[in-house]
């Protein structure tokens, strides 16, 4: 019997309504919507010869946003036009004084300001390219980043002169330093900027470095990673069109413009969608909703800590009426990476936010997670699909067993090849890669070969086929929500920094008390990310060591590469070590700090109080696990 029209219609309509929530279409149209408007952008401008994003910023000066407002730092402004005008000032600068060649890369030691992008683009303008150092650096692994970028130029901000010691002048010899100082910057504004002709910009193509990005990786000092133009343009369209901001909406983040999160998500973003980016020199909570309100941002970035942080901070108050003004912002959406499932919706329901837009990405890497969630549904994940979606990452995207001791997927003794786990199982997130071209997907670290194809894995599935490591174990939801469980290899993620394990055992290992160092890092209860504990035997037990330990430490490495507790190993043990000679660490990576599981060891916990360590028993534990301490 027929359906009359006027059931049929109501009907279909249910039906449509029930096939998009089971399969989540409409939210496949959005990012697959993002996905390819990315890609066909980044193609065009390739096509055009206009890779190099300093054109977006002209396009913008010479067009109908000219006198908008594209950045705000610290209460100041400045139009498109604006800073256009002083970019170019700061090329000029860099050519006329410094002769720096298109292709070249300069080395930048800044914290986030104004002056942070007018350099960036300046070195645009000619044709150079920027490696981004993170001014926490000090010592060894800031002399390394520089050397290893080839920059013979280094431009340092007066805020981290302090950090260019002569210890490192004399390890970069050959190395030119600038300082940004207000006299230099005041004789860079007065310059005649001059625009260079295309021809100093030309001929790039997506694979070619944009910029250096530097990460912590297995060699123990940080490496730089190469940000293609590809990436750069891709990566600054698809967040957007994704996330569904753009102009008239105001962008503030204050996380490291040193790290792709900020520059290429944040900045680079707001500039392609002619949007204004708010800036805010460094995280902190004091400052962080007085920058937001002030500007009118209705969108912030954020990792996860930061939200922690964020919800610790007391209420804040109007001062003339006592109200709770934790609302009293326009956010609508907060977007970023490592927002933890425990402070989700408390974060949204405190400071009445909306949307959180979760990412999931690399600098290096050859693939993202993208989370963009209203609801309950996707809380805690860092990548989401529906079904059409998973039609095609099933074929790009692999979640595959992983070997414990050797760090390692494993590989079926039969076959040899590797092995993927059930969904919602954990196992390391392998992103496929054109076996004839890697260097489409994948660019790798600059001038280290070895380094880059350590994150390549060949013959995976089948004879000939590539996927790119990415080297953290994730669970892949029932084909739908991915969830991001642990770092593995040696590096683990502390206060939004990637820190090397390598890189904190070399510098404890130089106290003349160490006789060995196992560094790794531990979970502990209302904390996101690993905190740094390093595992050692002493040579020297004198009562003094323990607080030489620390200012050790202190003056060696990042304040967020120092490790927060020591475990000294009982006199007369050795370390563990595999049979091919690797110390072991997962087995005291799962014991962590908590005494009563390490007390059959004869191990003794300490942990850093101001400038020493200090004695770590069961009173300090139930402090720390019962939320009244924070690290």
């Amino acid at each position: 019997m027929p359906i009359p029209l006027a059931l049929a219609a109501p009907a279909a309509l249910a039906g449509l309504a029930y096939a998009n929530a089971k399969l989540s279409l409409s939210y496949d149209y959005q990012l697959l919507g993002a996905a390819l408007k990315a890609y066909s952008f980044t193609s065009k401008r390739e096509k055009d010869d206009r890779l190099n994003m300093f054109y977006i910023l002209e396009e913008h000066a010479k067009g109908n946003f000219a006198n908008d407002t594209f950045i705000i730092f610290e209460g100041k402004k400045w139009t498109f036009k604006e800073t256009y005008d002083i970019v170019l000032k700061y090329g000029t600068w860099l050519k006329n004084t410094h002769n720096v060649k298109p292709e070249e890369i300069v080395a930048m030691d800044f914290t986030n300001s104004d002056n942070y992008f007018f350099l960036w683009f300046g070195l645009w303008s000619i044709g150079a390219k920027p490696a981004f150092i993170n001014y926490n650096l000090t010592g060894k692994a800031l002399a390394h980043c520089v050397k290893v970028s080839t920059a013979r130029l280094c431009i340092v901000d007066p805020m981290v002169e302090e950090k260019l010691t002569q210890e490192v002048r004399d390890e970069l010899p050959d190395i030119s330093f600038q300082i940004l100082t207000s006299d230099v910057e005041a004789a860079i504004i007065s310059t005649e900027g001059i625009r260079e002709s295309d021809s100093t910009r030309s001929k790039q193509t997506k694979s070619m470095i944009g910029m250096l990005i530097y990460t912590s990786g297995t060699t123990g000092l940080p490496k730089p990673a190469v940000l293609a133009w590809g990436k750069a343009n891709f990566g600054s369209t698809i967040m957007p069109k994704w996330s569904g901001y753009g102009r008239p909406d105001v962008l503030y983040t204050c996380m490291p413009m040193y790290h792709s999160a900020a520059s290429v998500l944040a900045v680079l973003a707001a500039l392609n969608m002619g949007a204004t980016i708010c800036i805010g020199r460094k995280f902190s909570t004091k400052t962080f909703w007085k920058e937001v309100r002030e500007s009118n941002a209705n969108v912030i970035q954020y990792v996860g800590e930061v939200c922690r942080y964020l919800l610790s901070a007391p209420p804040q108050h109007d001062p003339v009426t006592g109200e709770n003004i934790d609302k009293k912002n326009n956010v609508r959406m907060a977007f970023g990476n490592g927002l933890r499932p425990d402070v989700w919706n408390k974060f949204k329901e405190r400071f009445d936010i909306k949307t959180i837009a979760e990412f999931y990405s690399a600098t290096e890497g050859a693939g993202a997670g993208w989370n963009y969630s209203n609801n309950e549904f996707s809380r805690g994940a860092v990548g989401r699909n529906g079904f059409i979606y998973w039609l095609v990452l099933r074929k790009g995207w692999a979640v595959v067993e992983l070997d414990v001791e050797t760090e390692q997927p494993y590989r079926s003794k039969s076959t040899g090849f590797c092995t993927k786990v059930p969904y919602g199982a954990p196992g390391e997130m392998l992103y496929k890669l054109d076996p004839a071209d890697i260097n489409s997907g994948y660019q790798g670290y600059f001038n280290n070969q070895s380094a880059s194809d350590s994150k390549v894995l060949r013959d995976v599935f089948e004879k000939g086929d590539a996927w790119f490591r990415t080297g953290d174990i994730m669970t892949w939801e029932n084909g739908e929500n991915v969830y991001f469980n642990d770092r593995i290899g040696d590096t683990f993620r502390w206060k939004s920094e990637n820190v090397s394990t390598n890189e904190v055992a070399e510098a404890l290992s130089t106290h003349p008390a160490i006789q060995e160092a196992n560094v790794y890092g531990v979970s502990l209860p209302h904390h996101d990310g690993r905190v740094g504990c390093a595992a050692v035997i002493l040579k020297d037990h004198t009562p003094n060591v323990m607080k030489d330990l620390a200012v050790h430490a202190k003056k060696s490495l990042p304040s967020y590469a120092v490790p927060v507790f020591l475990r000294v190993k009982k006199e007369g043990e050795e370390m563990e070590i595999t049979g091919t000679v690797k110390m072991v660490k997962h087995v005291i990576r799962k014991q962590g700090v908590d005494p009563n599981a390490i007390d059959e060891s004869g191990d003794q916990m300490w942990w850093l109080r101001g400038d020493e360590y200090v004695k770590f028993g069961e009173k300090e534990w139930n402090e720390l696990n019962g939320g009244k301490v924070k690290l």
